[in-house]
């Protein structure tokens, strides 16, 4: 009598994914499935196992005494084939698309820079970038990497720390020269600060006064979808913009921006991370090659 073909490392990733991530949806969303399909993976392990793995409920999964056996066993498994894997794989060149998702200021002054000693080192790797200040998912996008700039939420994601960078209110000098240079807060509400037409985590621009945090809202005569429209919009003279030290720090160097409000900056400096779905330990060759390269050589300020 043939033998029904069993994926039993589907089943097992499946379940492991299920108990760690909590639900069948975190699990599918790690593994690109659907909740339903995770579900059936699981009820077909426990129907050939011939044991409940995992107690459900409409609020949380609990495991069974034989789920907690089966789930440490499962880990060793998966852990052993990923090492088996790599090894395999240790001499092969990484190779295939990777697609970035990055903010437009930190697509052009940090990663362009950066593509071509990267192509040098992995020449059979292709790049695509897509650059948006808009926070995207990752799944809906495709996208193997993402760079995001601030607090992380939690999330499924997993990321990889590039650096910091602090922020600035900045003007162009031609601007302060027509309507004055603000000193305080209240000076600073009389003007033109341009904003953002996407929805952001902060309010507005924060600032600190007498030591206590302060919110001034972002009130002005423009509106854009990304972080290098307002600088250019601020080189331009239009407004005061608060921006990121990285994107703005040579103009600032050589006079083309003048930092204001300085005595009320926060001087909390931002993390800068890559994020990703999935393991660090089972990234493809391709996408592991990109991060390394970024933490290795992103250098903000």
């Amino acid at each position: 009598m043939p033998r029904t073909e069993v994926n039993r490392s589907g089943e097992m990733e499946a379940f492991v994914q299920v108990v760690e991530r909590g639900g069948f949806s975190s699990a599918a969303r790690v593994l690109g499935m659907t909740p339903s399909a995770i579900s059936k993976l699981v009820s077909r392990l426990e129907a050939r196992l011939g044991v409940q793995l995992v107690q459900r409920s409409t609020r949380k999964l609990q495991l069974t005494p034989e789920g907690g056996q089966f789930y440490e066993r499962s880990t060793q498994v998966l852990a052993d084939l990923d090492e088996a894997e790599r090894c395999a794989a240790a001499a092969a060149s990484p190779r295939g698309r990777v697609s970035i998702n990055a903010s437009v200021s930190f697509g052009q002054l940090v990663l362009v820079p950066l593509l071509p000693a990267f192509l040098e080192r992995h020449p059979e790797v292709t790049i695509d970038i897509s650059v948006t200040d808009r926070v995207v998912d990752l799944m809906d996008e495709r996208a193997d990497i993402a760079i995001r700039w601030g607090p992380l939420p939690p999330s499924d994601l997993v990321a990889r720390r590039l650096g910091e960078t602090g922020q600035a209110i900045v003007a162009a000098p031609s601007y302060l020269a027509r309507f004055g240079t603000p000193r305080t807060p209240e000076e600073l509400e009389a003007h033109n600060r341009l904003g953002t037409n996407y929805r952001r985590n902060l309010p507005g621009w924060p600032l600190r006064v007498d030591g206590k945090p302060l919110d001034l809202p972002v009130v002005g005569n423009v509106r854009a979808s990304d972080g290098e429209t307002l600088r250019r919009l601020a080189l331009a003279g239009i407004g005061l913009a608060r921006l990121s030290l990285y994107h703005v720090g040579q103009d600032i160097d050589e006079g083309r921006l003048v930092p204001v409000m300085e005595e009320f900056n926060p001087q909390e400096a931002a993390p800068i991370h890559a994020v990703y779905l999935g393991k660090p330990g089972r990234l493809p060759a391709r996408v592991r090659a990109v991060l390394d390269f970024l933490v290795e050589n992103v250098v903000v300020r």
